[in-house]
C-alpha cells in the first residue's frame, strides 16, 4: 500500500473533526448542506447524537447537541421524515457480464459521506449537485459515514439513501464514531457508549438497535478511535459489541467493527485480523481492516478467518479513494488476485470522489461519467473490461446483482437528481433537485453494448425526460445494429405479460426491437440468448409509448434489452424514457387525512395517511395556483413532507396542495387536497 501510517482523513465542522486513519485532506460539505437556523427551524434533518454526555460550552450555529441515551421515538419530531419506506429487497446473482467477475468471493463495502453531520436535509434539497450513487449492483454494504466531535458522533442515515439502497438490495449502516483526541475526541464518550445499567446490560446498545428499527436501516458501523483506554475499557467495549450484536441480530440488523481499538482498550490500527482484535471481530459480523494492510497481513488474516470458521470475505480491506478516485494506487493482487481465490473483500473509503473532484458548476452528466469510470472501468463496458486498466474497477472482479424479480416492474431511468422535473414529457418544475428516494432500480451493466460497428454512446441525460429528471440517451452513427443490455431479471412470464416502452427519436430514423431472453447465457461473459421483438411502428414526433406482448404462457424472463438499427443516413439520437413489465395496470388508492402539522411563514410540514402504503412507490406533492396551474413541489417515500419558501400568489388567500400516491407502474392516484391560509 502507498498509505503512510500517519496519514489521516478529517471531516471538518469548524474546529471539530471526524477521522479515519491513513488520510489527510479535508472533505468539503456538499452544496446541498442547509444549516438549521431560525429561518429553517421546521426543516427536518438527518439525526445525529452523542452517546450520553454533551460537550462543554455551546454548539455552533446550525448544530443541535443531543444525547442518544435520552432519545425516544415518540418525541422525535423529525422521525416521520427520516423513517425509510422501502424494505430491503432480495437480490440474485445472474451469470457475470465478463469472465473475471466472481459471484461468490470478494464483496464491496462503501463508506460514503452524503452530507455534513449537521444540516443534512432529511428529504433532499433544491440542487442537482449531489452524490447520486447508482452503481448499487456491486455494493454489499453501505456505511453512512460522518460524525465529528463538535456536532455529534452517532449518525442515522437519512431516508432517501436507505430507500434507494434497499430498492437495490443493499443494507445501510449508521455510523458510531469516537474520534482521536487530536480531533476533539474525549474518552468519556467511549465510557458513555459502553456504560452498564444496574442489571449489567448496555443501555446504549439497546438504543442503537431501537434507532435502526425505528428509522428502518440495517445496523451500525462502530469506529472507536479515542486513545487512552486500558484493559478495563477494552473489556467493556467487547461486552458492548457482543450485546449490540445479539440485540441487532434479533432485529435483522448487522454490526461491522473498525480495526482501531484493540482488546486491551488502546487504539492501535493493525491492518490485519490478529490476536489484538480477533475477539472484537468474532463479536461482530464483519471487520473493516485498516488501510495499513499489506499482502502478507491480508493473507494471514484470511487464513485466520478460515480457521475460525468464518468467511474471509467478512474482512473489508480498506481502500482509500477519497483523494484520487480511480487513479489511486492499489495492490489489487493482494486483495482480489486474478488467478487464485480472492483474499478478502474490499472496503471503499469515500468513493464520492467522483463528485467531489469536479469543478463548481459541473453537470449531472459529468458526475455520472466519472462515476461510471470508477465502478465500470476505463472501457465503460462491463462486458468487455480493459485488461490494461491499472484501476481494477468493481465490475472487473465482482458480479453484479439484481432485484428485478416480481411484476409489475417499471423504471423511468430516474437517477435521484435532476435539473428539472418532468411528468408525461412536460416540465412541471424548473427547479434543480435531489432526492435519492425517488431513484429507480437502474440498469446494472452500464453500459453493455454489442455491435459489429461503431459503438454508440450511452448515458443518462438530463436535458429531457418522460418522467422525473433523466432519460436514457443513445447517440452515434449506428452503422451496424447495436444491442444494449438493460436489466437482468427473474420475472415470471404469463399469457398476458406485456412490456411497454416510452421512447423518442430526436435525430435520425431508427428501428427499435425489444430484446428478451428466457434463459441464462451459456456462461460468464456470454450474451443473453435474446429473441428480438419489433416494436409497432409509431407516427409523429415526440414521446410515444408502445407495447409488446411477450410470447409464451409460462417461464421466466432472464434479461431485457434493446436492439437499435439505423434505417436512414446520418447519426442517431434516441431516448428511452420508460420501461414497464406488467400483466395488468394497477393504480394505488389516494392518500387520506392530508394535513399541515406545523407552519412558520412559507415553511410548512405536511403529513397524510394511506390505507395500503405497501402499494405505493412514492408520493408527489403539487401546489395548485389560483389559475389552476399545478406546480410540482417534490416527491417522497414518506407520509410526511416539508415545503419551504412559499409566498402568496396575487389574490391568493390560502395555498392549496394536492398529494398523490404513485404506484410501481407510475400510475397516480386521485388527489388528496388540502389548504393552508396565509
Amino acid at each position: 500500500m502507498s498509505h503512510h501510517p500517519a496519514r489521516r482523513t478529517v471531516l471538518l465542522a469548524g474546529a471539530a473533526t471526524a477521522a479515519l486513519p491513513a488520510l489527510s485532506l479535508p472533505a468539503a460539505a456538499p452544496a446541498s448542506a442547509a444549516p438549521r437556523t431560525a429561518a429553517t427551524g421546521l426543516r427536518p434533518l438527518a439525526s445525529y447524537w452523542y452517546p450520553d454526555s454533551l460537550p462543554d460550552g455551546s454548539p455552533g450555529e446550525g448544530i443541535t447537541w443531543r444525547s442518544l441515551k435520552s432519545w425516544r421515538a415518540a418525541t422525535d419530531t423529525d422521525l416521520p421524515f427520516n423513517r425509510a419506506s422501502a424494505p430491503l429487497a432480495r437480490r440474485f446473482t445472474p451469470a457475470p457480464a465478463n469472465t473475471t467477475a466472481r459471484a461468490d468471493q470478494a464483496r464491496i463495502q462503501s463508506l460514503v459521506s452524503f452530507g455534513p453531520t449537521a444540516g443534512n436535509p432529511s428529504q433532499g434539497s433544491a440542487t442537482a449537485d449531489y452524490y447520486a450513487l447508482t452503481h448499487w449492483a456491486y455494493i454489499d454494504e453501505l456505511v453512512f459515514w460522518g460524525g465529528s466531535s463538535g456536532e455529534g458522533l452517532i449518525l442515522a442515515p437519512n431516508a432517501p439513501v436507505v430507500d434507494a439502497a434497499h430498492r437495490h438490495g443493499v443494507p445501510v449502516l449508521g455510523n458510531v464514531f469516537l474520534p482521536p483526541a487530536a480531533y476533539g475526541g474525549q474518552l468519556r464518550w467511549t465510557s458513555d457508549l459502553v456504560q452498564r445499567d444496574a442489571a449489567g446490560h448496555h443501555p446504549l446498545a439497546a438504543q442503537l438497535v431501537a434507532v435502526a428499527a425505528a428509522y428502518g436501516f440495517d445496523g451500525w458501523f462502530v469506529n472507536a478511535e479515542t486513545g487512552g483506554g486500558d484493559s478495563a475499557l477494552g473489556a467493556a467495549m467487547l461486552g458492548f459489541v457482543r450485546e449490540l450484536k445479539t440485540l441487532a441480530a434479533a432485529r435483522g440488523q448487522r454490526v461491522t467493527w473498525y480495526d482501531a481499538m484493540t482488546v486491551d482498550g488502546t487504539v492501535s490500527w493493525q491492518g490485519a485480523l490478529n490476536d489484538r482484535n480477533q475477539a472484537l471481530y468474532e463479536a461482530a459480523d464483519d471487520l473493516f481492516v485498516d488501510f495499513r494492510w499489506s499482502a502478507d497481513s491480508l493473507a494471514s488474516s484470511a487464513r485466520r478467518a478460515d480457521a475460525l470458521g468464518r468467511s474471509r470475505y467478512e474482512l473489508w480491506a480498506g481502500v482509500d479513494v477519497e483523494s484520487r478516485g480511480p487513479d489511486t494506487s492499489v495492490d489489487w493482487d493482494a486483495i482480489v488476485p486474478g488467478g487464485t481465490a480472492h483474499t478478502a473483500s474490499v472496503g471503499l473509503y469515500r468513493p464520492e470522489w467522483t463528485r467531489g473532484h469536479l469543478p463548481a458548476g459541473h453537470t449531472p452528466e459529468a458526475f455520472h461519467a466519472a462515476d461510471d469510470r470508477f465502478w465500470t472501468g476505463r472501457s465503460l463496458d462491463p462486458s468487455r473490461p480493459d485488461a490494461a486498466d491499472p484501476w481494477r474497477a468493481p465490475a472487473v472482479f465482482a458480479a453484479d446483482r439484481s432485484t428485478v424479480t416480481a411484476l409489475p416492474f417499471a423504471t423511468v431511468f430516474n437517477t435521484g437528481h435532476g435539473l428539472r422535473w418532468h411528468e408525461r414529457g412536460e416540465v412541471t418544475s424548473d427547479t434543480p433537485w435531489n432526492h435519492l428516494g425517488l431513484q429507480d432500480r437502474l440498469p446494472a451493466r452500464r453500459w453493455s453494448v454489442r455491435t459489429e460497428g461503431q459503438r454508440p454512446a450511452v448515458a443518462f441525460d438530463f436535458a429531457d425526460a418522460w418522467h422525473g429528471g433523466s432519460s436514457l440517451l443513445v447517440s452515434g452513427a449506428l452503422d451496424r445494429p447495436a444491442v444494449l443490455d438493460l436489466y437482468t431479471t427473474r420475472l415470471p412470464l404469463g399469457r398476458n405479460t406485456v412490456v411497454e416502452l416510452t421512447h423518442r427519436a430526436d435525430a435520425g430514423d431508427v428501428r427499435v426491437e425489444l430484446a428478451v431472453a428466457t434463459a441464462e447465457p451459456d456462461g460468464a461473459g456470454n450474451p443473453p440468448p435474446y429473441t428480438y421483438l419489433p416494436l409497432p411502428a409509431g407516427r409523429g414526433d415526440g414521446w410515444r409509448t408502445t407495447a409488446v406482448r411477450l410470447p409464451g404462457r409460462s417461464g421466466t424472463v432472464h434479461a431485457l434489452g434493446i436492439r437499435l438499427t439505423a434505417t436512414g443516413g446520418g447519426p442517431v439520437r434516441w431516448r428511452l424514457g420508460g420501461l414497464a413489465v406488467r400483466e395488468r395496470t394497477t393504480t394505488p388508492a389516494a392518500p387520506v387525512r392530508p394535513r399541515v402539522t406545523a407552519a412558520s411563514g412559507g415553511d410548512l410540514r405536511l403529513a397524510w395517511d394511506h390505507p395500503a402504503p405497501g402499494t405505493v412507490r412514492h408520493y408527489t406533492v403539487h401546489r395548485v395556483l389560483p389559475d389552476g396551474t399545478r406546480r410540482f413541489l417534490g416527491g417522497t417515500g414518506q407520509r410526511a413532507y416539508f415545503v419551504t419558501g412559499l409566498t402568496p400568489a396575487p389574490g391568493e388567500r390560502a395555498v392549496r396542495f394536492e398529494v398523490r400516491a404513485v404506484g410501481e407502474l407510475y400510475t397516480s392516484s386521485a388527489a388528496a387536497a388540502l389548504g393552508h391560509r396565509w
